[in-house]
């Protein structure tokens, strides 16, 4: 009876440790900030599987090849594999455009633009030609054009300059709108849609990496649709994202996530549905997607 005993433990403990080897775990990397919200119901439940980087540190998530998938702009993922410096595939686009020209000037419209100097954020960046285009598109040239580096410093000129335009982001903007409540915004999103027709821009994606893709197909495919389903939260439930996105401290407080998310344009398409937006978006500016249209094989 012992032997038999033994030998039904055994059995026990080895079957257990074929799933435990089997019970793949998904690994994520994402830039903190409004596109990380787009995993937070996700990210929250398993914070160890999620890593946050700084914006300027993506390209060499992709080098190192360490997630299964990665947060990150479109164009930056489409420049990288065209170069071979990359072996992910986008699998979705999760962000549309979180862009908005901002002033807290008395009756601000923005056709104003057109007799003003305004200041943009990050030169040579894809989000700074579609806010460009947008506003060309829609027959509005500005007096003069500058830049700074990031939209927290746009969000602070905002705040300090009462005549000061600039092009700032959410949920930055949302911050600055709970300490002045003069300022006044318009969505780049809005001008896109009436030049080009699209509902926003192709701004962050869902990339994943080949390799996940060959060894994990099942695990691939079933994280998929849980980041359709964290996607959809974040438009059905924005308490519950706000309460993760401060819990993983992607936003500073629950006031500002609540007022935030809805402009962050998180919506999960998959990445041959949002071709034609995304070639759209490249259009503006292909130098940003190393200057060609991305070929069907960086599409998953």
């Amino acid at each position: 009876m012992k032997k038999i005993l033994t030998l039904l433990v055994s059995s026990m403990m080895l079957v257990s440790s074929l799933f435990a080897e089997n019970d793949y775990q998904i690994k994520v990397s994402s830039p903190n900030g409004a596109p990380a919200l787009a995993l937070a119901s996700l990210a929250v439940e398993n914070p160890q599987n999620y890593t946050y980087v700084a914006a300027e540190s993506i390209a060499a998530e992709f080098a190192g090849g360490k997630s299964d998938f990665i947060i990150a702009p479109v164009n930056a993922g489409a420049k990288l594999f065209k170069m071979g410096k990359s072996t992910y595939k986008l699998a979705a686009v999760v962000t549309w455009g979180n862009l908005y020209f901002a002033s807290q000037k008395k009756n601000f419209k923005i056709k104003d633009i057109k007799k003003s100097k305004i200041t943009l954020f990050g030169e040579n960046t894809i989000n700074a030609s579609v806010a460009l285009s947008a506003l060309e598109k829609n027959k509005i040239k500005a007096k003069e054009v500058s830049y700074l580096g990031s939209a927290a410093q746009t969000q602070a000129l905002l705040l300090s300059d009462e005549n000061a335009i600039v092009l700032t982001a959410e949920p930055a903007l949302t911050a600055a709108k709970i300490k002045n409540s003069k300022i006044t915004a318009y969505s780049v999103n809005e001008l896109f849609k009436k030049a080009a027709g699209f509902d926003g821009y192709a701004q962050a994606g869902l990339f994943v990496k080949a390799e996940t893709i060959e060894n994990h197909p099942e695990e691939t495919a079933g994280f998929l649709k849980l980041a359709e389903e964290s996607c959809k939260k974040c438009s059905e439930d924005v308490k519950s994202i706000a309460k993760a996105a401060v819990s993983l401290e992607i936003l500073p407080n629950e006031k500002v996530a609540e007022n935030a998310i809805p402009n962050c344009s998180i919506r999960f398409v998959r990445a041959k549905d949002a071709k034609a937006q995304i070639e759209a978006t490249a259009n503006i500016d292909l130098k940003q997607y190393g200057g060609e249209l991305p070929k069907d094989e960086f599409y998953f």
